[in-house]
């Protein structure tokens, strides 16, 4: 059985020991549950499992309406967004904020925190301003983070127009998820960190080979970086 599922957990690593064992005996192993589940312990094959929540609304935080129903999104720095997910560490876990350009799925800033506070956030939100001006519109879900006073506070001293996906919308981060899929399968599950140190580093790296160097399907073979930096120039040449 072990040389059989430790390849199949590879496939389907959120397979915990009652879908293994079904899987094992549709391929013909008696295995039960708890077999499989004393064979899985030594291998320390642990499945991935749905992360914490990390969108928890606060009671006392306003709710901001969604602006994008049926708007076309066609340049940069038109609509930016901004999304946090949970990053496994050998020992614990870190938060991993992302802003992100929604035209050319760029990642403008990020931060990693081991707490769920807003302040790494609004770090990251400084310096995608900094760096890259400032969007007509910053969408985002209703996490607490985003309602927070520091994080609305940056956006409407900006003059940024608030989005927030309410319920019944359709899911417009959707494309910040494809993006963490990636980053985990391809960088994070790969290595395992042992300290934020690493994580920090890793990441860091994945993310500037996903902006520099990885074609992006919405826009054929340019990277996020060159369809940023294509339309920005053609949209100032035409002004």
């Amino acid at each position: 059985m072990i040389p059989r599922g430790d390849k199949q957990f590879l496939e389907t690593p959120w397979y915990g020991s009652r879908q293994m064992a079904r899987f094992m005996q549709r391929n013909n192993h008696k295995s039960g549950r708890h077999r499989v589940r004393r064979l899985m312990r030594p291998m320390r094959l642990v499945p991935i499992y749905q992360e914490p929540n990390t969108s928890r609304k606060h009671p006392q935080h306003r709710i901001w309406p969604y602006l994008l129903r049926n708007v076309v999104i066609d340049r940069p720095n038109q609509v930016w967004c901004a999304d946090i997910t949970y990053i496994p560490m050998r020992r614990g876990f870190l938060y991993l904020v992302a802003i992100m350009d929604w035209y050319s799925r760029k990642v403008l800033a990020w931060r990693l925190s081991n707490s769920m506070d807003a302040a790494f956030c609004v770090e990251a939100l400084k310096e995608a301003l900094s760096k890259h001006g400032t969007p007509e519109v910053f969408n985002t879900d209703q996490g607490s983070q985003f309602t927070s006073g520091d994080w609305i506070g940056v956006l409407t001293d900006a003059k940024i127009k608030v989005s927030m996906d309410g319920k019944g919308a359709w899911r417009d981060n959707r494309m910040i998820e494809r993006l963490w899929r990636s980053l985990k399968y391809e960088c994070v599950y790969l290595h395992a960190f042992e300290k934020g140190s690493g994580a920090k580093a890793g990441i860091g790296k994945w993310l500037t080979y996903y902006n520099s160097e990885r074609p992006h399907s919405t826009h054929g073979i340019l990277t996020p970086d060159e369809a940023y930096a294509s339309k920005t120039e053609q949209m100032r040449l035409a002004a």
